[in-house]
Parts: structure tokens; C-alpha cells; sequence
């Protein structure tokens, strides 16, 4: 792995992991769905714009259509809606601590389903990562943190598990950038249509909503998306997802600065653990491979 894959492995971990923070902030002032629909719909025109302007093409194959719907649906409206929903009352570290199982989930279910090789370092890292979040579960739960709403983190995170599994390559053949402002496009109207039939709408205008959303739509949106499929046709899906390691670090120590999220002594030892379990989990991957 080279230098530049390797400083574009610790960006994305930094964008991915510091969108819950100014989700958080959204949905303070407005309703997530409607708000993320907007998101969706500035990222993707934006997406679309560029991929036209530098010669790119919406003439994908049937394979990247259909990743590209599937990605889109489970990525971009049921997995980023149902977190956009939960952090109305889950703090943004405990929903990034959540949504960083997901190599965990990934690995889980391809060892189970379909019977993926994972040598005994990987089984040990599952272990490791799952007792992890059962920790700092536990002290919040404790702490009477909000059940519907990590339920909702949960079945986000299970969403985009599905997708990674069903559809592995979503970017090849090209027309990356186009791919990404398509998804964001099928994520825009999905959660448009179920906003404006279930929320009250609603706008508080404030200096941090609007840079928070001006942020979340191009940084984690747009410019994370992109340069998470170029790691991949880069080095591999298998060696870019090893940065998921760095997800749950980046994630609560972002919420603690910028938000002023506590965290006690098992959130921390809880942090270290699943850090610890996705990079055994991802590097025992890589060496099956």
C-alpha cells in the first residue's frame, strides 16, 4: 500500500467518521429526512454536474445500475436516514460507535452465509469488537440512553450490511464520479417522498446548522463517497475497508470536541476494544484473500 492510498484510507476515516457529529447538529433545526433529502439532492446534482463536465457517462452497465439503486436505497436512505432519525436522541459518538460494526457485520455474515474464509485472528477480532460495544452499550443503557434509537442505529447498520454483500464492485468500469451523484440522486427521492408524507416541516436558521449542512453535503457527502470508490479501485475493498478501524476513535473524539459529548472510562476501554477487533478482523481478511 502506498502513501497516497494511505493518506486517502485516513481521510475518508476522518470525513465518514465526522459526519454523525454535523448530523447531529442538522437535526436539531430541522426534520432529518426532508433535511437529508436535500442533502442527497444538492450532493448528487453536484455529483452529476462534475461527472458530465470531465466526460463522464450516466450509460452505466446493468451491474452498476443496479448497484448503483441498491447503494443508493440502503446506503444513502434507509442506513444514513434511520441514523438522521436516532440522532434527534442518540448521541452523535454512540451512533458512530454503532455504525463502525459495520466491517464487523460484513465479515459476520460472509463467514456465516457464505462461508467466506476467516482464520482464527478474524473470529478472535469479531469477538473482540462485539464485546467491545456490548461495554459501552451497557453503561449507557445504564445511563438510560434512548433504545428506539439505537435500534434505528442498528437496523441502519444492517442495511448497508446487506448492500455490501449483495453488490461488490460498484464502481468498476468507471464513471465513478457519475455513480456516486446517482446514488445520492435514488437517496433524495426515496427520503423526499417519505418526509413529506410523514414529517412536519420545519427551519431554524443558525450559524452552526448552516455549516453544518454546507459541510455534511460536501465533505462527508460528496467528497468522502468519491474518495472512498477511488481507495477501492485503488488497492482492493478488502485492504480499503482495513481504515474502518480508525472509524470508532475519530468518531467519539470528534463528538467530544466539537459537541462536548462526555465519555467515561468504558466508552474509552469500549473505543480501544472494537478498534482492536475490526483491524484484527479486517487484516485476517486480507491475508485469507
Amino acid at each position: 500500500m502506498d502513501l497516497r492510498a494511505i493518506g486517502m484510507g485516513l481521510a475518508f476515516a476522518l470525513m465518514w467518521s465526522s459526519a454523525f457529529t454535523s448530523a447531529r447538529i442538522i437535526v436539531a433545526d430541522a426534520p432529518p429526512l426532508t433535511a437529508l433529502a436535500v442533502r442527497f439532492l444538492i450532493s448528487g446534482l453536484i455529483g452529476v454536474g462534475i461527472a458530465l463536465a470531465i466526460g463522464q457517462s450516466w450509460r452505466l452497465t446493468r451491474a452498476q445500475w443496479r448497484a448503483t439503486i441498491l447503494f443508493g436505497i440502503c446506503q444513502n436512505a434507509l442506513y444514513l436516514g434511520l441514523n438522521f432519525v436516532a440522532m434527534q436522541t442518540v448521541e452523535a459518538s454512540l451512533a458512530a460507535i454503532v455504525a463502525s460494526t459495520l466491517p464487523l457485520l460484513v465479515a459476520l455474515f460472509g463467514w456465516l452465509i457464505f462461508r467466506e474464509t476467516l482464520p482464527p485472528l478474524g473470529v478472535a477480532g469479531l469477538a473482540a469488537g462485539f464485546f467491545g460495544v456490548a461495554l459501552i452499550m451497557g453503561s449507557r443503557i445504564g445511563g438510560g440512553v434512548d433504545l428506539f434509537g439505537i435500534g434505528l442505529c442498528v437496523l441502519g447498520a444492517l442495511a448497508l450490511t446487506f448492500a455490501t454483500l449483495a453488490l461488490r464492485g460498484a464502481s468498476s468500469g468507471g464513471n465513478v464520479i457519475m455513480i456516486v451523484g446517482l446514488q445520492m440522486l435514488v437517496g433524495s427521492v426515496a427520503l423526499g417522498i417519505v418526509g413529506l408524507l410523514t414529517e412536519d416541516l420545519f427551519l431554524r436558521l443558525s450559524w452552526p446548522f448552516v455549516a453544518a449542512f454546507a459541510y455534511t453535503t460536501l465533505v462527508p457527502g460528496l467528497l468522502a463517497t468519491w474518495v472512498w470508490f477511488t481507495l477501492v479501485n485503488r488497492i482492493g475493498a478488502t485492504r480499503a475497508a482495513t481504515f474502518h478501524f480508525l472509524n470508532p476513535f475519530f468518531g467519539v473524539a470528534i463528538a467530544a470536541a466539537i459537541l462536548g459529548e462526555a465519555l467515561g472510562a468504558l466508552d474509552l476501554l469500549g473505543v480501544a476494544i472494537i478498534t482492536a477487533g475490526i483491524l484484527a478482523v479486517q487484516l485476517a481478511r486480507q491475508r485469507a484473500r
